[in-house]
């Protein structure tokens, strides 16, 4: 197995997306309105010539009703450096050889390098787990997701 983390235009994304996310549904949007927007960057996973994780990262402010309050307050932790993990997907049958934790890892590094310092995801709760063994933390109440009717919460991770 030789992976490697490479840098995908959105379109790269969307077998994936499809696939893990959406269930295969052939009608179902893999098309996020913020694949778009500019600094927006996506990444995925190769082994050999196959594409078997994707990840998509957007500056993006926390919304508010999840601002993580903490005593050691950074003033300049404001929400022009916070970023948001979207559209994760790793390849069914290669769920635990390490695909998603190179995605976030690279991710968060290159976050990190624009500025970055808190990086947060509405996750679904079935990978709260994997989540929280990669330094993110659960913010707020659980809720359904309007497009996958599947329970989630907000995770954070700061990046200071």
């Amino acid at each position: 197995m030789t992976l490697a983390i490479v840098e995908l235009d959105a379109t790269g994304t969307h077998a994936l997306r499809r696939s893990v996310l959406r269930n295969g549904d052939p009608a179902a949007s893999v098309v996020f309105d913020e694949d778009a927007w500019p600094g927006t960057i996506h990444l995925g996973v190769t082994d050999g010539d196959e594409l078997v994780g994707t990840s998509s990262w957007i500056p993006r402010p926390l919304p508010a009703e999840f601002a993580v309050q903490r005593a050691d307050h950074h003033p300049a932790d404001v929400p022009a450096r916070h970023w948001q993990l979207r559209g994760m997907a790793t390849a069914n049958g290669r769920r635990g050889d390490g695909i998603g934790g190179l995605l976030v890892e690279a991710g968060c590094a290159r976050c990190a390098a624009q500025g970055a310092r808190l990086v947060w995801a509405k996750a679904r709760d079935a990978a709260l787990v994997f989540y929280g063994r990669h330094g993110f933390a659960v913010v707020g109440d659980g809720f359904v997701d309007a497009t996958t009717q599947l329970p989630h919460h907000v995770v954070v991770r700061r990046l200071e």
